[in-house]
């Protein structure tokens, strides 16, 4: 499909898991697709997964204004527009760390990442889909089911799934007169290297370590494909994407 006729897609943490795999489907899927990460080389290999497709690779720190602002003019540059933007950059931090001994640089840089980065990503594409003809587009958060329920010793992820979950509903509601559609997908235990761990065992709220479930990442990205192809007249608000036996419902 020719790069101006196919619909126009960021994808941020496209070089690995969860933005590797719906960079991929999205591709697959006849859109043209603006990858952006931190590391060109990473974001090269998911581009060669697809070969079919329209893709650009951008190296951006989302943390950063000036990456970002960077990526968008890139992306408009080579496609004209943008139609989606799947804000899915994000890092954990350190793991195993009571709040008590959690450093401050660290908290830092995961709220800079998952909640300072979405912000800058999700305001660009706002302020592009708000101005383009046709007017509109569509941004999917990646939220976490710590967005509703936090793991023992997360408290800087926790604070900022739960912060997106404001960031969403704020720009769902902004962006209703410019046909702008905001929307979250919530993952629990998408089998990438992020949930590794999850595997060879994890801290419960009781103080046990246990071996989770977890599911292919392509269902994640067949879900975000799903949300991203319906028309902007309608949105999933929010979807719940999760390994079906992981102890979220009950969990604590």
């Amino acid at each position: 499909m020719d790069a101006k006729q196919s619909k126009i897609a960021v994808v941020t943490g496209a070089g690995s898991g969860i933005g590797r795999a719906v960079t991929v489907e999205l591709l697959n899927a006849g859109w043209s697709v603006a990858l952006a990460g931190r590391r060109s080389g990473t974001l090269e290999e998911t581009a060669a997964l697809a070969p079919v497709g329209a893709s650009l690779a951008v190296r951006t720190d989302v943390s950063q204004p000036d990456d970002v602002a960077a990526l968008f003019a890139a992306t408009v540059d080579r496609f004209g527009r943008v139609d989606l933007l799947f804000n899915n950059a994000g890092t954990f931090g350190p793991g195993g760390v009571p709040v008590e001994e959690l450093p401050y640089d660290a908290w830092r840089h995961v709220v800079d990442t998952n909640l300072n980065g979405a912000f800058l990503c999700a305001q660009a594409a706002y302020r592009q889909m708000k101005e383009q003809d046709p007017q509109g587009g569509r941004i999917i958060n990646n939220g976490s089911i710590s967005a509703h329920t936090p793991r023992p010793q997360s408290v800087a992820y926790t604070a900022t799934k739960h912060a997106l979950t404001g960031l969403t509903k704020s720009l769902s509601l902004d962006g209703r007169p410019y046909g702008i559609a905001v929307g979250q997908i919530d993952i629990g235990n998408a089998a990438t290297d992020m949930t590794a761990r999850m595997q060879t065992g994890a801290l419960q709220a009781n103080g046990e370590v246990v071996v989770e479930p977890v599911m292919d990442v392509a269902d994640i990205a067949r879900t975000v494909r799903h949300m991203a192809g319906l028309p902007l007249e309608a949105n999933v608000q929010f979807a719940t994407v999760m390994a079906t036996a992981m102890p979220y419902v009950g969990r604590g």
